[in-house]
């Protein structure tokens, strides 16, 4: 971008810090003083915007004008153009000393240190410093003064990595000469500039709202809206939990469960379901039993509405064999979510396993083929469950997708951080929906328990 442009540049107390002793030679010193303005050049420039001064050194140091001195960009440029070097050695740490001491100060048009500013030194140094320059520099980045380190030619690398602030591959910079010295007025015109407000300025094809970033933006919705997958516009979210979702149970049928637990289980299924909104465009069921065998129950979209999903839940009888969890993860990958059994193409695929005890099978393979499909697998072990096979089939990050509890009388409060958690994130519309159910059914509990 051009300067001026796009670039609002922040407030800045700026001190360029430049060596002109003997071994700069006459042209190269002009070379010098073009890259400042050019950097100047890019700059808001103003008594409350970016101020600028320049302390020339070699053995002595000479302020050459003052953070105060010039408010205009125009009477900058004019200062610079008058700067004569003074050819004598290198006192780079004495120049530092008397940036922090004289440049920065109130006196001399430094402003009070604040969130909203910085303060920024560009040392352009082509020697090796007859004195030193860690301490002062240090104390310099302990002031708040931010410097950049610029060396050209035989400079000491060592020394600019001493005097520059963190993280150093940004505030050290080096050129072979200075005729190369140009090349950096980009990184410096860059280094100042905060893109200004994209949303602000209406460069940007958002349909309702726009989120400006540094340097760029993103688009979102009204209350109400969600944004579509073109990542400009909106549709209006229908009434509830307004995404579409295919989601599939895989329950532990093995012996270990018990009659009564595996009725518990069935509550736990239908209180998730009970939080969707079940319809052909959005929320699909299925359901499948496993212990040494495994046994569709239902596949995704044969029931249309909840009432008839959590009856036929309802209805499940109990296997009460082994536990072939791996056998259940690969049918639950080949067959649950595949076209035939009702899945529908371009839809998010949530699993949710549920498990009491150790697979007496291999589970690695499926598992890790559920997650490279891009399934969200949730993992939920009961009792004699093993945490290692839970994080195994839980999808990243592993801490959100598993659950584990002693006792299957706890499953319910599991099945409300999932309400929680199923929730399609890219779906505004959705999740919103879950939060205020969530946050009726939780009223709801503490008024019985009053």
């Amino acid at each position: 971008p051009s300067p001026g442009t796009l670039c609002r540049t922040k407030p800045t107390d700026l001190v360029f810090i430049i060596d002109s002793s003997r071994s700069v030679r006459p042209h190269e010193f002009e070379k010098i003083k073009v890259f400042v303005s050019r950097v100047i050049e890019a700059l808001d420039v103003g008594p409350n915007a970016t101020r600028v001064g320049v302390i020339n050194y070699a053995s002595a140091v000479r302020s050459e004008f003052s953070l105060q001195s010039h408010q205009s960009k125009a009477g900058l440029l004019q200062a610079v153009r008058r700067i004569q070097p003074l050819s004598t050695g290198t006192m780079t740490g004495l120049a530092i000393q008397f940036a922090i001491s004289r440049a920065f100060s109130a006196a001399e048009g430094g402003r009070a240190g604040s969130p909203n500013f910085r303060k920024v030194a560009i040392v352009v140094t082509d020697g090796r410093p007859q004195d030193g320059v860690q301490d002062v520099s240090a104390r310099a980045r302990a002031a708040g003064i931010e410097i950049f380190a610029l060396g050209v030619g035989r400079v000491d690398m060592g020394t600019l990595r001493q005097m520059a602030s963190e993280p150093l591959d940004e505030h050290v910079d080096y050129v072979e000469s200075y005729s190369a010295i140009e090349k950096l007025t980009d990184k410096f015109q860059e280094a100042f500039c905060v893109v200004s407000d994209l949303c602000a300025t209406g460069d940007h094809d958002c349909e309702q709202v726009c989120v400006s970033t540094p340097g760029t933006y993103r688009c979102s919705c009204r209350e109400g809206f969600s944004l579509n997958s073109d990542g400009r516009t909106c549709t209006a979210c229908n009434g509830g939990l307004g995404s579409a979702l295919d989601l599939v149970f895989l329950i532990d049928g093995s012996k270990s469960v018990r009659p009564e637990n595996f009725e518990l289980v069935k509550k736990f299924i239908n209180q998730i379901v009970d939080s969707l909104e079940v319809s052909d465009k959005q929320a699909q069921v299925g359901l499948v039993q496993y212990s040494s065998s495994v046994r569709q129950e239902f596949p995704l979209g044969q029931f249309r509405t909840r009432k008839d999903i959590k009856a036929a839940v309802k209805k499940m009888s109990y296997m009460e064999k082994g536990t072939m969890t791996g056998q259940a993860l690969k049918y639950l990958v080949d067959s649950s979510f595949s076209a035939i059994n009702g899945a529908r193409p371009g839809v998010p695929k949530v699993g949710i396993v549920f498990t009491d005890g150790r697979s007496q099978d291999y589970i690695s393979d499926a598992a890790k083929k559920a997650k490279d499909s891009g399934f969200r697998m949730f993992a939920v072990g009961v009792g004699n469950a093993v945490e290692d096979e839970l994080r195994e089939i839980a999808s990243e990050p592993v801490a959100e997708h598993y659950f584990y509890t002693a006792d299957f009388r706890t499953i319910s409060k599991i099945g409300k951080k999932l309400q929680m958690k199923i929730c399609v994130e890219e779906d505004p519309c959705e999740c919103k929906s879950i939060v205020k159910f969530q946050t009726k059914v939780e009223e709801l509990i503490n008024s019985l328990q009053q």
